[in-house]
């Protein structure tokens, strides 16, 4: 836990990056440990893993940056939608990504899953920080900003 504290601090004094790179780490974590209980332990397809693996990280990460990466505190209902559905929105172009990905690396290479997984997840959190960063998250949607 108090190294944890130790990186929060890290984060809040070194920005947006850095804080994302927090975030991402957890959602990366969630993603692999749902995967990996669902595939491994309760023995489901990879396909449906992965998927609901994603359900609940991109749910986790929703929040967690825009709240405390990009720092979008407005809950106004028209600029609340749509960030939320711009975000499920990219997501769904990296799950694009990363369902081809773990495919190429399951189906074809044969690689093992979690190695699979943390491979393809590099992938996927390059292209959400880019599309969260330029579109969704992005200060000229809010109010009085210019947008």
């Amino acid at each position: 836990m108090a190294a944890l504290k130790k990186l929060w601090a890290a984060a809040r004094a070194h920005g947006e990056a850095l804080r994302y790179l927090v975030f991402g780490v957890l959602t990366t974590v969630v993603n692999i440990a749902v995967f990996s209980v669902c595939h491994d332990s309760l023995q489901w397809g990879w396909e449906v893993s992965n998927l609901l693996a994603w359900l609940l990280a991109v749910i986790f990460a929703f929040f967690t940056n825009k709240l405390f990466v990009f720092r979008s505190k407005s809950f106004a209902l028209k600029l609340f939608l749509f960030e939320l559905v711009s975000f499920f929105g990219a997501r769904l172009l990296s799950l694009g990504v990363d369902m081809v990905g773990m495919w190429l690396c399951l189906d074809v290479i044969q690689m093992h899953s979690l190695l699979a997984k943390i491979i393809v997840n590099f992938f996927v959190i390059l292209i959400n920080y880019i599309l969260s960063k330029l579109i969704i998250f992005s200060k000229k949607h809010e109010p009085n900003r210019g947008g």
